[in-house]
């Protein structure tokens, strides 16, 4: 069974590239959060393909459809204002779905259909005598599951899988947001060889540093995210964008692909949420950024920098209103200081390329393989901010209310 985050808050997914849609369910929202499903399909337009010039050309709407676990009393007409669903045409059934509510605390069930299918694609790693995509799950699936694999865009091996981790993501920022201020961020920090010396974390502490505050305003946060929206890709330095955009360019028309290192940051997270140990947040966020699609290494705050300094140079000087520094990325004992928190991680080059490579049919016969047919992100890193983002939410999320769990307040307890 897979389910991210959990057990407070958690989510489960279900649907593959190729099949008719992706379903979704939150478990563990918290009643009396105000949901709109616009806001949950402003995140999914970022992830969605198609969104930026540089990822893979295949073009989906995602709109997402909401189903269950909102309502809203005496505001029936907006709650049901969401996109109608029908199946079986005329002759068969239609309803509305929720476009705004306050959650209830029950299950929210989340619908998102496929509409760009290209299945015949996907014909050369058909049976057994099927041919393997270096670096790609096709040869490790098929025997795990006895030959009965969907082969088409990777099945649930896909990045449109994460679509789910989208919409648990959604609604755990948004909570988080209103709760706390918080908000989560990331940039692209590197592109094959290319590399940026801006980064998020540290112009976030740069600003608390001049406001001489451990909160950051929204207003700077926004200016942030303006700043990434204006960009070429999704990166803080606008010159190493552009100059990433065009590598990118290159290495698509080369049929080739490339790695990238993404920087997310949540700014304004609540303090002393997570455990020492087998719960630590730490280990929770390296986990599950750690286990998205085409990732190889996650890093806390500082990451591998650390390893030459000293304890003088490492440690982090606290006054009485914070941390002065971050090197601890937001976590020390895998609990929350206040300070953002700061992970790195790092993507391989997309495994399906164009170019020519060794390798095998399933069942083991050697090959020289070539891609006959497909469309594919030439470098992954680019549109995965969004899906990092999300996994980080969820994680906190839960981590919240695993905290809440430790402090009873008998008050809340009673009917009469």
């Amino acid at each position: 069974m897979e389910i991210l985050g959990g057990p407070l808050f958690a989510v489960a997914g279900a649907g593959e590239s190729h099949g008719p849609g992706v379903t979704t369910i939150v478990f563990g929202c918290p009643a009396g959060l105000r949901l709109r499903r616009e806001d949950v399909q402003f995140f999914l337009d970022r992830r969605r393909p198609g969104s930026n010039r540089h990822g893979t050309p295949r073009q989906e709407a995602d709109r997402v459809v909401l189903l269950s676990g909102l309502y809203a009393e005496g505001e029936i007409d907006r709650l049901l204002s969401g996109p109608a669903i029908a199946v079986g045409g005329e002759s068969g059934s239609a309803t509305e779905s929720y476009a705004e509510g306050f959650t209830t605390g029950e299950p929210i069930a989340a619908l998102v259909l496929s509409t760009s299918q290209r299945s015949r694609h996907y014909d050369q790693f058909a049976g057994p005598r099927g041919e393997v995509r270096p670096g790609h799950t096709d040869l490790v699936k098929y025997h795990k599951s006895h030959g009965f694999v969907d082969i088409r865009g990777g099945g649930r091996s896909s990045y449109r899988s994460t679509i789910s981790d989208v919409i648990g993501g959604s609604i755990a920022r948004i909570f988080l947001r209103e709760r706390f201020g918080t908000q989560i961020i990331s940039s692209i920090s590197q592109v094959g060889p290319l590399q940026t010396d801006l980064s998020l974390a540290q112009h976030f502490q740069n600003v608390m540093q001049q406001q001489e505050s451990q909160t950051i305003e929204a207003d700077a946060i926004g200016a942030v995210e303006t700043r990434l929206d204006e960009a070429e890709i999704r990166s803080l330095d606008a010159e190493f964008a552009q100059e990433a955009g065009q590598l990118i360019k290159r290495t698509r028309i080369e049929g080739d692909s490339l790695g990238a290192a993404v920087e997310v940051v949540a700014v304004n997270p609540p303090s002393l949420v997570g455990e020492p140990l087998y719960q630590s947040l730490k280990l929770r966020l390296m986990g599950a950024l750690g286990g998205l699609n085409a990732v190889q290494s996650c890093e806390v705050g500082d990451g591998v920098g650390v390893i030459p300094r000293k304890g003088s140079q490492n440690n982090d000087p606290i006054r009485r209103r914070g941390y002065q520094a971050n090197s601890h990325g937001g976590l020390i004992g895998g609990m929350t200081t206040g300070s953002p928190l700061v992970c790195r991680v790092g993507f391989k080059p997309t495994s399906t390329i164009q170019k020519a490579q060794q390798s095998v049919r399933k069942n083991l016969e050697e090959i020289d393989f070539a891609l006959d047919k497909g469309r594919h992100d030439p470098c992954v890193g680019v549109r995965a901010g969004v899906t990092l983002e999300s996994r980080l939410a969820i994680e906190l999320m839960n981590a919240v209310l695993m905290h809440q769990a430790g402090r009873i307040d008998a008050s809340q307890f009673t009917l009469f």
